[in-house]
């Protein structure tokens, strides 16, 4: 299955610590943007579409952080879009500025709308408006105190700048005594001049590095403090094209990265201070850990038990209250409410563990595209929590809903992992296994004289599509699955009736097996032709496993690209009305690269035809070369013909 998508510009922050980088307010653990990592560069960035004409343009970007002994720092951001057509400027008009209210004290220097003939239209005090997430009454809020101030621009017609510089003011650091930061800026945005600027105290020992084209042009003592400045310029940026989506890489873009931490392992440190007595098991946890492992033996079928049990009954809840954002919630606040972000799902799974005598630890992982940790340790660069059992060899990641025990979310297959029991141990997550995303398919059908069709369908699924089949159907009511084959079809423009069967979905299981009877009226054309292909929902058809075959042949060397391999195979019984000749059919065809292969059979008795194909994608992945990424597409190419070749007939 090959990932064959536009590239876009890799964001850096998501949830784990994103207060810790450019704006509290990002901390939200599920949350994964193809962003720029600062958000004052997203707001010009143009599609790929209109990468040449973009609507508006941002003229400058300055960042600076004055960093305090303890960690706590102000953040100042000064921003100038510049509105280009009519279309921006509805846009244009409204700036949102988030912040966390507990940790950070926002302060406006100065808004204005800059016309085109010099003229400067301030933003009146009553163009604010300010929003604040409290509690009831005395009672803290649950969720959020993100608060947000929104401004609306006076006056904003094409050829004005929108020019915006705030201050916001920290109250405490998120780890004492540490600092770390880090932005990337794409080569396919427009970006007039940006400067990146830290004023740490000299007292802090740091490590400092940048990429691509931010040039160093300051790196001074001054008194007591140390000054540290970068300017970027991206006046003449690249136009996106078709691409494979390539894995972030910070040494490989335009960046930089500032931190006090020394190493990983130091950041995997200071998250396992507070976040590992909070997983020591009280006597609530320790009675629901006997009760939920009840008539269990061993190890692995008790974690197991375990596991399913925070999984299926922990609803996600982002936790996006001060430190929040790096310390779990507390055991009975996540057992009264059902509710939880990463850290508190792994948090609860380690006391459970340790309940019943099972040792545990949790771990940090980047659940973005970033497959390699830079040289500079900064904490968002691992922006979410699972779990780590040392005596069974086993990642669990609670917080991925449907993921069966023992398995992983595609996301975080194959990356470089931050054990908190063992911090400075280099350690990655298991790759996916070989061919461990299969689809098995029969089809039956007897067509009749006036195109209507009657047949069966039974898909076996085992793997990604399994799990995510489970997922989707879970909820599915009785009275749905009932309408499922009607409401199908419906979209097809075809009346037709039916039944859909499948194992039970709630277990959280890597196979799952579903049945289709299907009655549909005037299905295919009579006489006419049509391309082999199911007839009905499946997750990972043959043609799934081919998608590449679009992409362009002459990509350039961008080093590696995101993939995944699977297993496909139809077989199809079609019976034709004795009426009916059949004219043509698609030729057999074997094809082999590079470990993966497709071979496809037809054969015609009488007047009924038998086709079977099957294709095997070998790659494990989740990275792979350019080289073989390519290879594989040049198969595909070869493949597709086969796929789209028609039954024809009369």
């Amino acid at each position: 299955m090959r990932i064959a998508m536009p590239r876009r510009p890799a964001a850096l922050c998501l949830a784990l610590v994103a207060a810790l980088a450019a704006n509290a307010a990002a901390a939200q653990d599920k949350s994964a943007q193809d962003a720029p990592a600062r958000s004052a560069a997203a707001a010009a960035a143009p599609s790929a579409a209109s990468a040449e004409q973009p609507s508006a343009r941002l003229e400058r970007v300055d960042f600076t952080y004055t960093v305090q002994p303890n960690g706590a720092y102000v953040e100042q951001r000064e921003s100038a879009l510049k509105i280009l057509r009519e279309e921006a400027v509805e846009r244009a008009k409204y700036e949102s500025i988030d912040y966390s209210a507990s940790l950070q004290t926002l302060e406006v220097i100065e808004a204005y709308t800059l016309k085109a003939d010099g003229r400067r239209v301030v933003v009146p005090k009553s163009n604010y408006q300010v929003q604040t997430n409290d509690g009831r009454g005395d009672g803290a809020p649950a969720f959020s105190d993100i608060a947000t101030t929104q401004l609306v621009f006076p006056d904003v017609a094409v050829g004005d700048t929108v020019v915006l510089n705030y201050r916001l003011l920290g109250k405490q650091p998120m780890f004492e005594g540490q600092f770390s930061d880090t932005g990337s800026y794409s080569d396919y945005a427009y970006l007039g001049e940006m400067t990146l600027k830290y004023d740490l105290p000299v007292s802090m020992k740091i490590r400092k590095e940048s990429y691509g084209k931010f040039k160093t042009v300051r790196d001074e003592v001054v008194g007591d403090r140390r000054i540290v400045e970068w300017r970027f310029s991206n006046r003449e940026p690249k136009q996106a094209v078709p691409s494979y989506t390539a894995p972030f890489d910070l040494t490989r873009s335009n960046g930089a990265s500032v931190s006090t931490f020394a190493s990983y392992g130091d950041i995997a440190r200071v998250y396992g201070e507070r976040a590992l007595p909070k997983a020591v098991p009280g006597a609530r946890v320790r009675k629901l850990a006997d009760e939920i492992a009840a008539g269990k033996t061993g190890q692995r079928e008790i974690a197991q038990a375990l596991y399913e049990w925070v999984s299926l009954n922990i609803n996600y809840a982002g936790n996006c209250i001060g430190l929040g954002a790096v310390v779990p919630r507390d055991q009975d606040f996540v057992l009264d409410n059902r509710i939880g972000d990463c850290k508190d799902h792994a948090t609860l799974l380690q006391a459970l563990l340790a309940a019943k005598g099972i040792e545990a630890t949790q771990a940090l992982i980047n659940s973005g595209t970033a497959y390699t940790l830079a040289p500079v340790p900064v904490a968002s660069a691992v922006n979410h929590v699972l779990n780590y059992l040392p005596g069974l060899d086993l990642y669990l990641d609670a917080t991925a809903k449907g993921i069966a025990f023992g398995e992983l979310p595609y996301s975080i297959a194959g990356k470089p992992v931050l054990r908190v029991d063992r911090p400075d141990l280099p350690a990655r997550t298991p790759t996916p296994a070989k061919l461990a995303n299969r689809q098995r398919m029969e089809t039956q059908v007897v067509i009749a004289e006036d195109g209507s069709l009657k047949g069966t369908m039974k898909v076996e699924l085992a793997g990604r599509p399994a799990m995510e089949f489970r997922s989707g159907s879970r909820d599915l009511t009785e009275k749905d699955a009932g309408e499922m084959v009607k409401k199908v079809f419906e979209r097809m423009g075809v009346r037709a009736s039916g039944s859909f069967r499948q194992d039970d979905p709630k277990p959280l299981r890597s196979q799952h097996a579903y049945y289709v009877e299907i009655d549909a009226k005037q299905a295919v054309p009579m006489p006419g032709a049509f391309a082999l292909g199911a007839f009905f929902v499946t997750p990972q058809p043959v043609f799934a496993l081919v998608g590449s075959a679009n992409a362009p042949e002459d990509i350039a060397d961008e080093g590696e690209g995101l993939c995944l391999g699977g297993r496909s195979e139809e077989s199809y019984r079609i019976e034709f009305p004795k009426t009916v000749k059949v004219l043509a059919k698609p030729q057999d065809l074997k094809l082999e690269s590079n470990g993966s292969r497709y071979e496809a059979t037809y054969r015609l008795e009488g007047n009924v035809l038998y086709a079977h194909r099957v294709i095997e994608d070998a790659t494990t992945g989740p990275v792979c070369s350019i080289a073989y990424n390519k290879a594989y597409s040049d198969f595909a190419r070869k493949v597709v013909p086969n796929l789209k070749a028609q039954v024809v007939y009369q």
